[in-house]
Order: structure tokens, then C-alpha cells, then sequence
């Protein structure tokens, strides 16, 4: 549910536009100086757009997809050491196609047809610190990229996601910020699952407001984090969304909240709502149960039933955001769960669009760890995309 990030690659992409000049090489030189940022395009016609269910193959579909516009490739997890000192962490790649591939010209490894961001935090739950970084790039001279040969892989600059076998059931995120660092192993443990109707999942009533989507809901995951001076070892469980669109959000979107859970017995557990600027729900989105065996049940939304029992205001941007929640899924294996905030300060706060995103905590019908997503607080969504 990352569509939060393609507003900051829209300023990103102008700010490269008219603020890079490229200098001549010196003669004999054998870098080319033909630098073409392209402005993102107001009309999308000349790209494809998630309207069938899409055929499924992997690990080719964990590349990128450059005949669609946006593109992102999302993990969070929760972790602990040994002592139970607990963190949480989000390392998100996000594409933006500037231009459709047909329009693409010119071979000079400068050109760049796709801006790449980052967004990299770490949650210290004991220490009661929200570390957060930021990056972007353009796709051209290897700066950033997702490819899947000869393995899977998407970086940018030095932070990745890197397989470490031809199947990509095993990868490996490593990333260091200024202050703090990841390196860390995950093993795939399920297959890919598929969100909405076989990996079309729509945001709302009109064809082609939507994106093609699959999770990898429970990835094993150990390694290292540090802080400072400060390593930890750590293990836990790691969620991983892979989402592809050219358009998603209706126009009446105010924003939404998603929820990405992982429980102790084996299950896992995507729901989300997209809240309209009249206060409704978009009835087009629902979630999805995963069970213990891999297998998978859709939830509509007149299934999921999430009400906020607690609020908190971030001293950064004034927003007032929910704090709690009680979730009920009417299924025939339905639950009452309720998600809390591991910390209450996990707001990124100085991105172009500010939103929260951290660890939570389940308990209830079923325990366990996840991660909350929420937009749209400190200011509408609605128009962004």
C-alpha cells in the first residue's frame, strides 16, 4: 500500500529535471555526457494498466515491471535478540516510470527513464527511537534498479535486496544510514501470495484503479542490526510486498490504513481500508488470510470490521492518528485481534508526504507482531495521484 511515495518521486523527478547540469567530459573520455531525466507524464496512455489478472511466474515477477508507471518492492519485520530486546524495520524501493518505455530514446547509460526512492527506518522499541533515512536516484549508470539477472535483485546505491539462490527463497537487505544499519537474511517459507482476484487487487469501482499485488507474508529472518556503536543479533519474521499499477487511488481517497500481521500459530494476515474524503470506506478493498499451509482466503471488506480504541498526536507534523485498534474478521475462521504500537512516535515526518509506519504488537484470538501503515492524517491524499 505504498502509494504514498509517488508524490515525492513526482518532486523528486522535477527537481532532477531542471536542478542537473552535466559537465563535458574531457576529450578521449569514454563516459557519454547525454544526461535525459524525463518529466513525469501527465497522460498515462502509454502505459499498461492492471485490468486482467495477471499470469504469474517467479521469480521473474519479483523484477521490475517498466511497462507499468509506479512500482515498489516493500518489507517490514519484526525482530528481537536473544534478551528480547525488540526492534522493528521498513526498507522500501520505490520505482517511477518518468516516461512510457516507447519513449524512451537515446543509449547513454545517464538517460534514466525510472527515479528510484528509498525509504529506511528502524524502530528501537527499548530505546524509544525512531531512525529514519531517505534516499533516491535515477535508474541510469547502475545508480538504482531491480533486476532479476542473474538472480533478483533491487538496489539503490549501496542499500539492497539481494537473492541468494536462483529461486530467490533466500535474500539478503542490507543498508546503513548514518546512525544505524541492517544486515539481514530472510528465508521465503511460503509461496507468494496472491492479493484480490489472483494478484489484481483493485482500490476502487473504476476498471483499471488498481495494481497487481502478491506478499511474501513470512519470511524467517536473522541477522544483524546496529545502532551506533551497538550491534545486535536478531531473529523474527519479516513481511514482503511487491505491488505494480499505473493507477490506483480513486479521486475521492482520502487515504488509508493497512495492516500486514503475522501470528504466532502459523497464520498471517493482510487487512486494510482506504477512507474516502466523505468518511466512508472504499468498498472495493478488502484483505487476505493466509493459513499455516499456505493457502489463502480473500476478505472482502464487509468482512473486516476495524475500530479505534486510542489516538496520539505527533509532535512533528500536529496529525492525530489512531493508536489501537480492535479487528474483527468475519470469516469462517473468523477472530477478534487487537493491534497496539509497539512505540508511539513512528512517524516519517519529513518526506513529502507525511504518514506513520511501525511495528505493532497482536493479541487477542490470535498473538503476534506486524507492521501499521497510515496516510492521509496530516493532510488528504485525495488528488496526490
Amino acid at each position: 500500500m505504498n502509494w504514498r511515495i509517488v508524490s515525492s518521486l513526482l518532486v523528486i523527478g522535477l527537481i532532477l529535471l531542471f536542478g542537473i547540469s552535466l559537465i563535458e567530459p574531457a576529450s578521449g573520455n569514454s563516459l557519454s555526457a547525454n544526461t535525459q531525466i524525463l518529466a513525469p507524464p501527465a497522460d498515462i496512455s502509454g502505459f499498461v494498466r492492471a485490468i486482467d489478472p495477471w499470469d504469474w511466474q517467479f521469480p521473474r515477477d519479483h523484477g521490475a515491471h517498466p511497462a507499468f508507471q509506479t512500482e515498489w518492492w516493500y518489507y517490514t519485520g519484526n525482530l528481537a535478540t536473544s534478551q528480547s530486546r525488540r526492534f522493528g524495520f521498513q526498507f522500501t524501493i520505490f520505482r517511477r516510470a518518468l516516461a512510457p518505455p516507447a519513449a524512451t530514446r537515446g543509449d547513454s547509460e545517464f538517460r534514466a527513464n525510472d527515479m528510484y526512492l528509498a525509504h529506511f527506518t528502524l524502530s528501537d522499541i527499548e530505546g524509544g527511537r525512531f531512525h529514519h533515512d531517505l534516499r533516491y536516484a535515477r535508474g541510469g549508470a547502475e545508480l538504482a534498479g531491480a533486476t532479476v539477472d542473474p538472480v533478483y535483485r533491487v538496489w539503490l546505491e549501496d542499500w539492497q535486496v539481494q537473492a541468494e539462490d536462483d529461486a530467490a527463497t533466500q535474500t539478503r537487505i542490507t543498508a546503513a544510514s548514518a546512525d544505524f544499519a541492517i544486515d539481514l537474511r530472510l528465508r521465503q517459507v511460503k509461496a507468494p501470495a496472491l492479493q484480490g482476484d489472483r494478484g489484481l487487487s483493485p482500490k476502487s469501482a473504476q476498471i483499471g484503479n488498481a495494481s497487481y499485488y502478491y506478499s511474501l507474508s513470512r519470511l524467517l529472518t536473522e541477522g544483524r542490526i546496529s545502532i551506533g556503536a551497538e550491534v545486535f543479533a536478531v531473529t523474527g519474521a519479516t513481511w514482503m510486498d511487491h505491488e505494480f499499477s499505473t493507477s490506483a487511488l480513486g479521486e475521492n481517497a482520502r487515504g488509508w490504513d493497512w495492516f500486514g500481521l503475522i501470528f504466532d500459530d502459523g497464520s498471517e494476515l493482510m487487512v486494510g481500508q482506504i477512507r474516502l474524503v466523505d468518511g466512508g470506506i472504499e468498498p472495493a478493498f478488502g484483505g487476505l488470510l493466509i493459513l499455516p499451509d499456505g493457502s489463502a482466503r480473500q476478505l472482502s471488506a464487509e468482512q473486516i470490521h476495524i475500530d479505534i480504541h486510542n489516538t496520539w498526536r505527533s509532535p512533528h507534523s500536529e496529525a492525530v492518528y489512531p493508536a489501537g485498534w480492535d479487528i474483527a474478521i468475519d470469516a469462517p475462521e473468523a477472530f477478534r485481534i487487537t493491534v497496539t504500537p509497539l512505540m508511539a512516535d513512528q512517524e516519517l515526518h519529513d518526506a513529502d508526504i507525511i504518514y506513520w509506519e511501525g511495528a505493532v504488537s497482536v493479541s487477542g484470538d490470535k498473538i503476534g507482531y506486524g507492521y501499521a501503515e497510515l496516510t492521509g492524517y496530516a493532510a488528504s491524499m485525495q488528488n496526490r495521484f
